[in-house]
C-alpha cells in the first residue's frame, strides 16, 4: 500500500496534514514515511509521528530505478508508505520535465496522489484547480483530494460537492483553518523535530485534527489501489569493502542532517557505526573514519568552542591522516571559528552566518581531485541550502570539486582538502555517488592502527 500527499503549490499545509495522517494511521499500521526531494527536516517530523525513519526519494540523485530500490529497501516489514511531496505536484528543476517533482515520484512507484489545496476563499475555482491538475500529465493518477483551511462545514460541502460533480475526484477531507497547528518557521524552512521538546504535542495536536476532518479508511482504501511493483531495481549503493571498520557519525541537537542510504552504505560496507556528539561527549569513541553532516552549528557555536576535549580530539584525527568527511553544517564546525567562536580549525578559514540565503539548489559537481569519497573525473549530482559562507582571504589547497550547477563554498569550486580531510557545502546522497561508502570505509581501512 502506498499513497502520495502532493500540494497545489508550497504552504498549502503539506508537512502538517501528512505528519498528522503518518501519526494516526500508526495506531493501526506499520507505517513507513517517505519524503520528496532532497529535504532533512520534514523527515524529521516523519520519523517521531511513525517511530520509522522517514527516507527521501529524489529524482535528481535517483534514476527510476533507485527510486524503487529505496522505496522497497524502506517498506521491509512496513504495511503502508506515505510520501510527503515537494512544493506543488509537477514542480522541477524545469519548467517542463519531470526531474526532482512530486510528478516523477508518483510515476516511478505508480503510487496514487491525494490533491491538497489551500481552499481559502475558493469554492468552484477549487476544482478548476483539480481538472488543471488532472489534465496536465495524464499519467498522474490524483485520485483524492484534501481541503486545507476550509472556514466552516458550510464551506467544504460547497466545494466538496464542486470538486466531486465537476471533476469526477473524490474529496477525503477538509480541515477548518486554525492558526494553533501551524509551525515555527526558520531559515532553512521548518524547526527540526529533533530540537523540539513540544514536537510530540504538535504532532499529536495534527493527528487529531486529522482523525476528526480526514476519511482515513478511505485513504488506505486508494493506497491499496497502487499496483504491485514489479520493475527490475538499481541498487542505490556499491558494496566495496568486506574488511569490518568503526565509523564515528556525528549526531546530536546540531548535527542530525543525514540520508538515511548514506548511513546504509557505509554498514553495506561493514562498517560498524558509532553515533557521537561534538555537542555533549568530552571525547571522540574509538574509531577509524568520522562523518559529521549537517545541522545547526552556527545557533551552538559557543557551546561547541567550550567543549575543548573533542575540538581537540577531532583535531588530533586530522593530524594523524584519519579519514574525516563533513557536509554543511559539518564544513563549518571544522573552520577556525564560527562567528567570533573557535571551532576545530582544521581549515584557516571564517564561517559567518549571513541575513541572506547564499546557495539554494540542486548541484552538479564534477570531481578535480582524488579525494576520501570519490575519484578526478567523477560527476554526481547533490544540493545545497545555507545561509553561512565561509571567507578566504587566501586558499590554501585546491578545492576537490568543480560546480557545473550551483554555487559552492568558492568560486564555483567546493569540497576543502586537507590531509585525509574533506569538507563540502553540497549535500551527497548516496544514489548519486553509489562508491560513496565503499570509498569512505576503504580510506578509514587504509589507516587502521
Amino acid at each position: 500500500m502506498r499513497i502520495i500527499l502532493a500540494g497545489t503549490g508550497s504552504a498549502v499545509g503539506k508537512t502538517t496534514i501528512s505528519t498528522g495522517i503518518m501519526k494516526a494511521l500508526s495506531e493501526k499500521y506499520n507505517v513507513q514515511p517517505f519524503k520528496a526531494g532532497p529535504d532533512y527536516i520534514d523527515p524529521s517530523y516523519h520519523t517521531l509521528a511513525t517511530g520509522n525513519t522517514s527516507r527521501n526519494l529524489d529524482s535528481f540523485f535517483m534514476k527510476p530505478g533507485q527510486i524503487r530500490d529505496s522505496y522497497l529497501k524502506g517498506m521491509k516489514g512496513k504495511d503502508i508508505a506515505v510520501v510527503e511531496g515537494v512544493r506543488g505536484l509537477y514542480e522541477g528543476i524545469d519548467s517542463i520535465n519531470d526531474i526532482g517533482s512530486t510528478s516523477s515520484i508518483a510515476k516511478a512507484l505508480k503510487a496514487p496522489v491525494i490533491l491538497i489545496i489551500n481552499s481559502r476563499s475558493l469554492v468552484k475555482s477549487a476544482a478548476a484547480l483539480v481538472l488543471g491538475f488532472k489534465t496536465l500529465d495524464p499519467e498522474i493518477n490524483i485520485a483524492g483530494v484534501i481541503l486545507n483551511k476550509v472556514k466552516n462545514k458550510a464551506h467544504y460541502e460547497k466545494t466538496k460537492r464542486s470538486i466531486e460533480e465537476i471533476t469526477g475526484t473524490e474529496v477525503i477531507g477538509g480541515i477548518v483553518r486554525d492558526d494553533n497547528i501551524s509551525i515555527e518557521q526558520r531559515h532553512l524552512g521548518l524547526v527540526p523535530a529533533r530540537e523540539r521538546e513540544t514536537s510530540i504535542k504538535f504532532i499529536n495536536i495534527w493527528s487529531e485534527t486529522i482523525r476528526k476532518s480526514v476519511d482515513l479508511d478511505r485513504l488506505v482504501e486508494i493506497a491499496k489501489s497502487a499496483p504491485k511493483i514489479t520493475s527490475a531495481t538499481i541498487p542505490i549503493w556499491n558494496k566495496l569493502n568486506r574488511q569490518p571498520v568503526k565509523i564515528g557519525v556525528a549526531y546530536d541537537e546540531v548535527f542530525n542532517f543525514y540520508y538515511k542510504e548514506n548511513i546504509e552504505a557505509l554498514e553495506a560496507n561493514n562498517a560498524k557505526i558509532e553515533y557521537f556528539s561534538p555537542l555533549n561527549d568530552e571525547n571522540l569513541p574509538d574509531v577509524d573514519g568520522l562523518y559529521i553532516g549537517g545541522g545547526y552549528p552556527e545557533l551552538f557555536s559557543k557551546e561547541l568552542s567550550q567543549n575543548s576535549g573533542m575540538l581537540s580530539d577531532i583535531k588530533q584525527f586530522h593530524n594523524d591522516f584519519r579519514p574525516i568527511f563533513a557536509e554543511c553544517g559539518g564544513l563549518m564546525y571544522l573552520m577556525n571559528s564560527i562567528h567570533e567562536d573557535n571551532v576545530v580549525d582544521i581549515y584557516p578559514y571564517k564561517a559567518v552566518l549571513t541575513d541572506r540565503v547564499q546557495a539554494l539548489k540542486y548541484t552538479i559537481a564534477e570531481v578535480q581531485e582524488d579525494n576520501i569519497i570519490s575519484r578526478k573525473g567523477e560527476i554526481f549530482h547533490g544540493h545545497e541550502f545555507h545561509y553561512s559562507k565561509v571567507i578566504v582571504d587566501d586558499l590554501k589547497n585546491p578545492l576537490a570539486f568543480k560546480i557545473k550547477r550551483g554555487k559552492g563554498s568558492y568560486d564555483f569550486q567546493d569540497g576543502f582538502m586537507e590531509k585525509n580531510t574533506l569538507a563540502s557545502y553540497v549535500h551527497t546522497h548516496v544514489a548519486a555517488m553509489p562508491d560513496f561508502g565503499g570509498n569512505l570505509v576503504i580510506s578509514a581501512k587504509e589507516l587502521e592502527g
